[in-house]
């Protein structure tokens, strides 16, 4: 058994760590950090609670640290992690910056440990039917991915991390690394970023809503969108190719599942619900006649691949789903997302 201490048991923590890890054999959830209140010692009665890094570095059974802290405490809680000889698994960002991300790196190289960062949307149903499109041929070329993550939350959050000044905070920082990782895995690397990061509710601290998009070779465009401003939200998913199109409407059930305090994988799926959750694929001839439609559902959502992965690179049986070299591209975007917003410019992808 690998033992896993877990830092912070805010929604993060508690919706989409814990459950999952949880839920994966091989691992054990041996210790929780949560600086005040019981919601950890109720719901994970077997796991020890600390009160602070420094207690949970203190335990010699765990071994795999995971940081599920605001984004603003990635970095020197990663970074004091490492040095304490963990391995470490970090909530997207990985840091505020990629200077930060890097010196991570590098610690965690020295230090002959596993770094690595949570992008658990990657494991989502809708996502894997998008990606097995995207690289099946049938929707032939594909000249535009839209990927939007839209919300109506007109009023700002009280007390909410996300909502205030500060290293990582805003929706920007929030949201896109879940969407630039799907762009990356469908695609690669970008030859130039363009953005407009902005805010759009009423005393908005920070930025609320964004579009991003990524420009690659032979016109085709990933668009990366997301507001807190959506009475009518746009479709979760839509490819475009030379052959077809598929567009998904809905969010992907695992996630709200969880957010209740659901345990989705014990669950059967209605026929409603998978209806509700799959994606509609249009075939065109050469002319735009639409020559086949079809309903396609998404397939298992489940986060606890996520988590089992790590158990095979921990136990030397697999390499890791997402890499370091992998987390540093985005970290790259977010960047060059953040230039060209605040020069109203597309900047290219550095050589």
């Amino acid at each position: 058994m690998i033992g896993v201490g877990l830092i912070g048991f805010g929604l993060a923590g508690r919706s989409f760590h814990a459950p999952v890890i949880r839920a994966v054999p091989g691992l054990w959830l041996a210790a929780i950090v949560q600086r005040s209140g019981d919601d950890a010692a109720q719901l994970c009665p077997d796991a020890h609670v600390a009160r602070s890094v420094e207690e949970l570095l203190t335990i010699p059974d765990i071994r795999l640290v995971v940081v599920a802290t605001p984004n603003d405490t990635h970095y020197q809680i990663a970074r004091q992690c490492l040095k304490a000889g963990r391995d470490v698994v970090v909530d997207k960002p990985l840091a505020p910056t990629v200077s930060e991300a890097l010196d991570l790196v590098k610690l965690a190289r020295e230090q002959g440990r596993l770094l690595t960062v949570y992008h658990n949307r990657r494991f989502d149903g809708d996502f894997q039917a998008v990606q097995k499109l995207a690289s099946g041929g049938r929707l032939g070329r594909i000249v535009r991915f839209e990927s939007n993550y839209d919300r109506f939350r007109p009023h700002l959050k009280a007390n909410a991390w996300r909502e205030r000044t500060g290293p990582g905070t805003g929706v920007f920082m929030d949201l896109a690394p879940h969407l630039i990782d799907h762009a990356l895995l469908l695609f690669g690397l970008p030859k130039a970023v363009t953005a407009d990061i902005r805010k759009e509710r009423e005393h908005a601290i920070v930025d609320d809503s964004f579009d991003l998009t990524l420009h690659y070779a032979g016109g085709l465009r990933a668009l990366l969108r997301a507001t807190m401003l959506a009475p009518v939200t746009r479709p979760r998913f839509i490819l475009h190719g030379t052959g077809g199109a598929y567009v998904k409407h809905a969010f992907d059930v695992l996630e709200p599942k969880l957010r209740a305090g659901r345990i989705p994988w014990n669950e059967m799926a209605s026929e409603a619900e998978q209806e509700a959750n799959s994606g509609i694929l249009t075939l065109v001839n050469a002319e735009g006649t639409t020559m086949f439609r079809e309903r396609v559902p998404s397939a298992a959502s489940d986060y606890r691949s996520y988590y089992a992965n790590i158990r095979d690179v921990l136990l030397g049986t697999a390499s890791p789903a997402v890499t370091v070299e992998h987390a540093l591209n985005v970290m790259r975007i977010l960047e060059l997302a953040r230039e060209s917003s605040a020069r109203r410019c597309t900047i290219p992808w550095p050589a």
